[in-house]
């Protein structure tokens, strides 16, 4: 049928063929401009010339979006009024106007392939389904794919199959006149992200960053010359769902958000990313415009283990690389960055770039220090033990309150109803090192904020940073090819 398909627009009168895909006719796309979300969703504002008379009158939009929301449409046109609107999706096909044609007499040209004669004869299209089934005098045929040649030939055009998507709006204008008018409407099909390119000098511990924006239109409709703005944010589409999106997986425990404001334009509360140039978006293609190149910006290599609450291992376990740097003006990227992918590159012995990882981010205001996590180090291990738990008296937690973890520096009564329990737990982190440079490990215990909201470090080999109620945190530095220990003892109601 495929084949058939395509003869059957073959035997067109090519004046009406010609009349559907003039560019020039009226309803033609104006001055374009398409503010892209990252959720499929666009919004498209379309100004155009109207010449109108006095009265109602019916006016076709042509080279509307195929996935565009009708209920979202908004005309605006001076001294006018919408009385109607209806959008015309029924697309002119092969397939559909053959449907089209169930019903109707169509002509039937054959061709002899030994003779290149001609034979035609007029048939009634009975059914178009998965086949078509035609009367031709007083036969039944199915019209089929035998390899013979053949097509199908029809005297007119279906008024309700349109070329393109159409838009067809019926105004009451209070005067006749050429004016301005403007379109805007919402439609799927559009989506784009931000990929990032990352270089880490490991001698300089400086990144060379390089971001990409990759457009999408998904629709059959083409825009051209189209003035593009691009929104990081998520706005609601009345989808509770939506409130409870999963963290990127690479927005590392150590990634802080930043309290610095972008030097971009704004939208609400979200961030503005317009192309800067115009372009066309061509029906069902991708592409690519770069939006951030910064060179130099200071960044280390971090190896990272994060054990949960009474975590142990019986072998050593790979800890985990993580490329750290900040999005700061001094010293960062100096930009607010729109979720996407970051590429982390490393060059070899001779000096090629090599891919290392790569990980999401989610959007992140400037000044973020953000930790990338792009694999496990094959080198440093870490194994995590409980040397001891034990019950501890009310007199020995009492005598640990002064190492008591809190946020904002205030304590609260707890009443029960239940006799208390204490525990004091002793954890040893042991930490290995197969490389020829020292190098210095995060470890971070977690699970900290118990259900109780009350724990206590009375004791550890080397201070830590409370990252927060939940996870402390200690740089423990291991000389090349060594090992060394980290202690800490944890009094806790569970």
């Amino acid at each position: 049928m495929k084949r058939l398909a395509a003869l059957w627009l073959a035997g067109l009168p090519a004046a009406l063929l010609a009349q559907s895909a003039s560019p020039d006719a009226p309803g033609a796309q104006g001055d374009v401009a398409i503010t892209i979300y990252s959720n499929d969703l666009a919004l498209v504002q379309d100004k155009r010339m109207l010449a109108l008379p006095s009265g109602l009158t019916r006016q076709d939009f042509r080279d509307v979006s195929s996935r565009i929301r009708p209920e979202t449409v908004r005309l605006s046109v001076s001294d006018a009024d919408i009385v109607e609107q209806n959008y015309d999706y029924d697309l002119l096909s092969p397939s559909a106007l053959m449907d089209k044609a169930v019903g109707q007499t169509i002509t039937i040209v054959r061709t002899n392939p030994a003779t290149g004669a001609e034979t035609r004869e007029r048939a009634q299209v009975l059914a178009a389904n998965e086949g078509v089934i035609l009367k031709i005098g007083d036969r039944i045929e199915v019209l089929r794919e035998d390899g013979l040649p053949v097509r199908v030939v029809f005297d007119s055009l279906p008024p309700n199959l349109r070329a393109r998507p159409t838009l067809s709006v019926t105004l009451d204008s209070r005067r006749a006149g050429t004016r301005p008018a403007t379109l805007s409407y919402l439609t799927g099909g559009f989506s784009w992200r931000a990929d990032y390119v990352a270089l880490f000098d490991e001698g300089k511990n400086t990144l060379d960053m390089q971001g990409w924006i990759t457009l999408n239109n998904q629709g059959g409709t083409r825009f051209d010359n189209a003035d593009v703005v691009l929104v990081a944010g998520q706005p609601g589409s009345g989808d509770e769902e939506q409130r409870y999106r999963p963290r990127p997986r690479g927005y590392a425990p150590g990634s802080t958000p930043g309290t610095e404001s972008a030097g971009r334009e704004r939208l609400g509360d979200y961030y503005l990313y317009p192309l800067g140039h115009r372009t066309a978006l061509a029906a069902n293609q991708q592409k690519q415009v770069s939006f951030l190149s910064v060179d130099g910006v200071p960044a280390r290599k971090v190896y990272r283990y994060r054990n949960g609450w009474l975590g142990r291992a019986d072998e050593a376990q790979s800890a985990a690389t993580a490329y750290s740097f900040s999005s700061a003006k001094s010293g960062g990227l100096g930009d607010a960055l729109p979720a996407g992918t970051v590429r982390l590159y490393v060059r070899d012995a001779k000096g090629a770039p090599q891919f290392i990882g790569e990980n999401a981010i989610d959007h992140t205001p400037m000044g973020s220090v953000l930790s990338i996590t792009t694999g496990e180090a094959f080198d440093v291990k870490v194994q995590p033990i409980v040397d001891k738990r034990e019950r501890i008296t009310s007199d020995v937690w009492e005598q640990s309150l002064r190492y008591r973890i809190t946020t904002d520096g205030r304590t609260r009564d707890v009443r029960v109803d239940t006799p208390l329990v204490y525990w004091r737990t002793a954890m040893r982190y042991k930490l290995t090192n197969a490389r020829d440079v020292p190098v210095t490990v995060e470890v971070v215990q977690a699970g900290l904020d118990n259900y109780w909201g009350d724990t206590r470090v009375p004791s550890e080999s080397q201070p830590g940073t409370q990252r927060s109620r939940d996870e402390r945190v200690w740089e423990v530095r291991v000389p090349a090819n060594g090992t060394a220990e980290l202690t800490a003892v944890f009094d806790t109601r569970y």
